[in-house]
């Protein structure tokens, strides 16, 4: 029975003073290090600021760059007789050329193309003729009525009906 009991407390033994010390001392250590590297010193922001530094001298230059351009004469291509002028006076030289041109008259406007109806579906309204196609002859008004003058109506078998459409569509009840 004393070999169990000296298992136990061979187990249960608490770790010294010294260990808890180290572990204490390897944890400051650490801190020390920390701040050595970074410094006790609080952090600004001049990475940030040399960066939009250098955005807004290189911002000045496009500006002066594209204002150069848009104000001066140069060659664009000499070979070719190619040259860059003011913006001012391209404008100048636009509009008196603009008011010197008669304008030109519109031409027609085009008509979109007529759609086909699916089959099945409720027949649209007759389409406008083409010109130069024959009409079918209206009927004149009958002879009682006061547009009629008199005129005797046409016989059924001369009257001509409108043509019938190319799919017939069954009627429906409601």
């Amino acid at each position: 029975m004393a070999d169990t009991q000296s298992a136990r407390s061979i187990a249960y033994t608490r770790a010294p003073f010294s260990t808890w010390l180290g572990i204490v001392c390897l944890f400051v250590l650490f801190g020390v290090i920390v701040l050595a590297v970074i410094g006790p010193s609080p952090r600004t922001s001049d990475y940030e600021e040399t960066r939009a530094k250098k955005r807004m001298e290189k911002l000045k230059t496009l500006h002066e760059e594209s204002q150069k351009e848009l104000t001066t004469y140069a060659w664009v291509d000499k070979n070719k007789g190619v040259a860059r002028i003011p913006i001012d006076r391209a404008m100048e030289l636009t509009v008196a050329d603009q008011t010197q041109k008669k304008p030109a008259p519109a031409g027609p406007i085009a008509t979109p193309a007529a759609q086909t109806a699916p089959a099945g579906a409720s027949p649209a309204p007759a389409a406008p003729q083409q010109p130069g196609t024959a009409q079918p002859a209206q009927p004149s008004a009958p002879a009682g009525s006061p547009g009629g003058q008199g005129a005797a109506s046409p016989s059924p078998a001369t009257q001509q009906s409108p043509p019938a459409p190319a799919s017939p569509v069954p009627a429906t009840t409601p």
